[in-house]
């Protein structure tokens, strides 16, 4: 059976004080939306939410919405946002959906495989894209996409074209955008700040040199004083 998601209306003024009090209560603030229906704000059980994102399905799992006084609803987790240093989450978005009507959502790519350009040619793996943009019924949302890896050469491209497709999906992105690819370990260039410090260093070990050869019109004073200087007396 679906979770079931227990949401409280709020009452009173929406903003910044208000919804500090929930998140000390233990709740989170949220807001349902979607056709058929007004946007209402609500505070949800963290756990809740928290077990959703973290599932296999995560953000795209579908879920059974109570709103105290109001009929179940089906929904999915759209945004949420959490607190930079202790990493809790403070406010979700929460949209109503409907089972018979296709959605756009994302879905992770797993690469499954060892690639020969990897195994052979000493080449490493980069996935560009993690997740790709899918369209397609509630029901048929993948939990995620497995893209077999193992026959990319070096230099090989995994494209979202070669990606598994199916009737129940259609994918949004280019077709011809990169997923995944085998390359090479290229040397760095050495950055701007590294030149500058090798050619500090350079400028420090000339120094010495210069100041024992001394300015021209310097040496020639000396020299010329050394000529004027009067004899000793005996």
């Amino acid at each position: 059976m679906p979770e079931v998601v227990i949401a409280k209306p709020r009452v009173g003024k929406f903003n910044k004080n208000a919804a500090r009090r929930v998140r000390v209560a233990g709740k989170i603030p949220a807001v349902l939306y979607g056709p058929g229906s007004e946007p209402v704000a609500v505070e949800v059980d963290p756990k809740q939410i928290s077990k959703i994102l973290f599932s296999e399905t995560g953000h795209n799992t579908i879920f059974d919405v109570e709103v105290v006084g109001q009929s179940l609803a089906k929904a999915m987790i759209v945004d949420w946002q959490r607190e930079p240093l202790n990493d809790k989450l403070i406010h979700i978005d929460l949209k109503r959906i409907a089972l018979d009507k296709t959605l756009r959502v994302f879905v992770r790519v797993k690469l499954i495989g060892i690639p020969a350009g990897v195994k052979n040619s000493g080449g490493i793996l980069d996935q560009v894209l993690r997740e790709v943009e899918i369209e397609c019924l509630p029901a048929d949302i993948p939990s995620h996409i497995d893209a077999d890896v193992s026959d990319l050469e070096l230099y090989g491209v995994l494209r979202v074209g070669g990606l598994p497709h199916s009737e129940k999906i259609k994918f949004i992105n280019n077709e011809d955008a990169t997923v995944a690819h085998v390359v090479t370990i290229r040397e760095e260039a050495p950055t701007a700040a590294e030149t500058e410090a090798a050619a500090t260093a350079a400028a420090a070990a000339a120094e010495p040199e210069v100041a024992k050869k001394g300015k021209p019109e310097d040496a020639a004073k000396a020299a010329d004083a050394g000529a004027k200087k009067p004899a000793a007396k005996k």
